[in-house]
């Protein structure tokens, strides 16, 4: 049985919008680990004293103060979660479209089956 080519490009497309899903959703956890990352920090730097404080830059450790390398943490959990909100809207348009292309293609399957199928005798099952 031949598929159509509308079928087939539907299908292409559908595999398209699977793929964008997936990176959506790895993109989505790689930036909840880094806010998870972002937050343990914040609490570990709330339980320092007034002593010093490092923070990585590339290879070295770099003395900075507590009150200064909060508010860059506090920025950076911001962001974080602002890239979030954004990936997670995308997600849910991407979700939309993919349910509705499965839709349109079980559809388009039925379509094809019940136009390639002879007789067309039904069975009375319900």
């Amino acid at each position: 049985m031949e598929i159509p080519k509308q079928l087939q490009d539907r299908l292409t497309q559908y595999q398209s919008v699977q793929n964008q899903l997936q990176m959506i959703m790895a993109q989505k956890q790689h930036l909840m680990l880094a806010s998870a990352d972002t937050e343990n920090a914040l609490k570990e730097l709330g339980k320092a004293g007034d002593g010093r404080v490092y923070k990585m830059a590339g290879t070295l450790l770099i003395e900075t103060t507590k009150d200064a390398s909060q508010k860059e943490l506090s920025e950076a959990k911001e962001t974080g979660e602002a890239r979030i909100t954004v990936i997670e809207k995308q997600e849910k348009k991407l979700r939309d479209k993919f349910e509705e292309m499965r839709k349109e293609i079980s559809a388009m399957l039925g379509d094809h089956a019940s136009s390639g199928a002879s007789g067309g005798s039904d069975s009375g099952d319900q």
